[in-house]
């Protein structure tokens, strides 16, 4: 959800553009932290979010499930935290990599970060879509030498990617306010 906030400074109207991020997990996360995972990710370590309130669901969802893999007791709760941050903001003062779409150069992206190996350029942010469960086997066929770099794109096309906010550092972080948190 976005929307215009107008404020009133000096007697001067500003106009703040507003937007609502969802993190999902198994517990509530009022204060984000950077977490450099031994897993690899889709942008490497950090903070993840995301505009779409049903993909911060769905990651809580997979968190239970990756819990449960280790301990089948497992009865955790599942949580979406809310924030709000001023992404143009964001945008025009941190470093950030906006990836509008699932082309070749995110492709290239999301594998090396996948891999382990990327070595590129650091950024405070960065933005783009996920690599879902789903598109991930598109990378895996890829990996394996069943599908081209070209098929893959083409193959990736046909779904469709909701987005992810990735915080790579506490100076982006800082531009987040916690709003609350919904339990699902």
């Amino acid at each position: 959800m976005t929307f215009w906030v107008y404020l009133v400074y000096n007697s001067i109207e500003v106009e703040v553009f507003i937007m609502l991020i969802y993190h999902g997990s198994n517990v509530i996360v009022e204060t984000p932290e950077i977490f450099i995972k031994y897993r690899k990710m889709d942008f490497g370590g950090g903070f993840y979010a995301t505009t779409d309130k049903a993909q911060a669901v769905d990651f809580t969802n997979r968190v239970e499930e990756r819990e449960k893999r280790k301990n089948p007791n497992y009865a955790g709760k599942k949580f979406v935290s809310i924030y709000k941050v001023d992404l143009e903001k964001l945008k025009g003062e941190l470093t950030c990599k906006v990836f509008e779409n699932a082309d070749e150069e995110w492709f290239d992206f999301v594998d090396e970060n996948r891999k382990g190996i990327y070595a590129g350029k650091k950024y405070d942010v960065i933005i783009g879509p996920v690599a879902n469960d789903n598109v991930y086997t598109t990378f895996i066929g890829y990996r394996a030498g069943t599908l081209t770099k070209q098929q893959a794109i083409e193959k990736l096309k046909a779904y469709v990617l909701v987005d992810q906010i990735f915080f790579t550092t506490q100076k982006a972080l800082s531009y987040l306010k916690y709003v609350d948190f919904e339990e699902v």
